[in-house]
């Protein structure tokens, strides 16, 4: 892609860095609320029943759901507890390693003890999908290899190119056995917030346009532009935003 493309966005990203910070009460009361929707969209994405707002009372208050199962509840909890501890290496900028990967996936699948954080040890077929994941003893050398390719795509594209591919190429691989998605949106947010840029919250509603990329990937066209695209819309957005939000709170404080 042009590198023109990404001009607004990394515009957006240096307006930010170029304003006083939130105080640590209203940047912590800003990650939660942006915790709960991300945990919403991300899991109704995989087919959770929960939401919004009952997405929020189970992380919120603790609450059960009548007529909602349990599991729905787990991932609810599973996805908040990996996204914490998403942004605390995103905060600390520790490289992305399969074990980092597999501690966020333990997380977000911790209803399943058997398979959380580990491998897949048997085929899968993703339904609707137009490629076919690896089979078992290929995902380590594969996983291995993309690490590797990933360095190298940082390198040589910008940095949203390299998280789009990067995200299209882990989905393919497949490598857990449930929660790849999951998984796989929590490691765009920890890139992007390593870079500088704010997490972005993929939405249901959108789920169609999500799909589209992949069918972009391993079709005719064969592109990851079509998720960067995506990304940058969202990033961007949310800069815009959340810049409104702290020149707001700045103009408060300046007038206080």
């Amino acid at each position: 892609m042009n590198k023109l493309f990404f001009s607004k966005v990394d515009e957006l990203k240096n307006k930010l860095a170029g304003l006083r910070p939130l105080d640590a009460t209203a940047m912590n009361r800003l990650r939660e609320d942006f915790m709960i929707e991300n945990t919403y969209n991300t899991n109704a994405i995989e087919g959770n029943k929960l939401t919004l707002r009952e997405t929020a009372l189970v992380l919120q208050e603790g609450m059960t759901i009548a007529g909602k199962p349990i599991k729905d509840h787990l991932e609810a909890i599973g996805h908040r507890d990996a996204f914490e501890y998403m942004i605390s290496i995103a905060n600390d900028k520790e490289p992305l390693t399969e074990q980092r990967i597999k501690k966020m996936h333990s997380l977000v699948l911790m209803n399943d003890a058997h398979y959380k954080g580990v491998y897949r040890n048997v085929p899968v077929m993703i339904q609707g999908a137009m490629h076919t994941p690896p089979q078992p003893y290929l995902i380590a050398p594969q996983m291995e290899a993309l690490i590797a390719d990933y360095g190298d795509m940082k390198r040589n594209k910008h940095i949203i190119e390299a998280i789009a591919e990067f995200h299209l190429r882990f989905e393919a691989i497949h490598p857990f056995i449930d929660g790849n998605g999951r998984t796989g949106r929590l490691i765009i947010n920890l890139e992007l917030i390593k870079e500088g840029y704010l997490p972005v919250d993929i939405k249901y509603a959108d789920r169609d346009k999500y799909y589209a990329c992949f069918d972009d990937f391993h079709g005719e066209k064969q592109t990851a532009d079509t998720l960067a695209e995506l990304i940058t819309a969202y990033a961007a957005a949310e800069l815009e935003r959340y810049i409104k939000i702290v020149e707001y709170a700045n103009e408060g404080a300046d007038h206080a």
